[in-house]
């Protein structure tokens, strides 16, 4: 699998290489995304709906996320059928997905590039050269802006602010370990376990 295959995979709840909306759902209940940001966050990624549930989303926002984040990855990454009426996921095929104005770190093929993962660090971590404040994540977004990419700015936008707000620490920083994270799939098990562990002792 590569990074962004495995970056997604977590919302492939049965591991059958396909991620239908009602998977996107669980998984973001799952992780605890906070209501805004987690049908943005999944939408962008390849994310699907059981993964909104799994990390923590509402009933109704996951499902809200599910719909939209399938309708339009579907279309994306499906080897050629029609996406409808089930509107799946091939998370072999989800390069496919990716949007514009973007940091460059999953190149066309979905492989982590770390020459521009230590970029993004490199040119905007100035408070703390180990992470990101929200100053500093707003102007990466702006340099990483493309012409008339209204479409691919959103995501950007949805998916950093996403975990931003679910990963920064207490002074508003957001760790470049944490960052390594989510671009190799392992954040969205390690949220899980921590939220599972949380309602466990509640």
């Amino acid at each position: 699998m590569t990074p962004l295959q495995k970056h997604v995979a977590f919302f492939d709840r049965n591991n059958d290489g396909i991620i239908y909306p009602s998977e996107t759902y669980q998984g973001s209940v799952s992780l605890s995304l906070s209501l805004c940001f987690s049908m943005l966050l999944s939408w962008n990624d390849g994310g699907c709906w059981i993964g909104c549930r799994a990390i923590g989303c509402g009933v109704v926002l996951s499902a809200v996320s599910a719909v939209f984040i399938n309708g339009f990855l579907s279309v994306k990454t499906n080897p050629g059928k029609s996406p409808f009426p089930h509107f799946p996921i091939y998370v072999k095929n989800i390069q496919k997905g990716k949007h514009g104005s973007d940091s460059g770190v999953y190149d066309s093929e979905g492989r982590f590039v770390a020459s521009k993962f230590e970029e993004i660090f490199q040119k905007h971590a100035k408070t703390n050269p180990e992470a990101l404040s929200s100053k500093e994540l707003k102007e990466m977004l702006k340099a990483n802006r493309e012409p008339n990419d209204r479409k691919g700015r959103f995501a950007a936008w949805t998916e950093w602010r996403m975990l931003y707000n679910l990963c920064k620490d207490k002074e508003g920083f957001l760790h470049k370990d944490t960052v390594r994270a989510v671009y190799d799939g392992s954040l969205f098990l390690k949220l899980e376990k921590e939220r599972q562990s949380s309602v466990k002792k509640a």
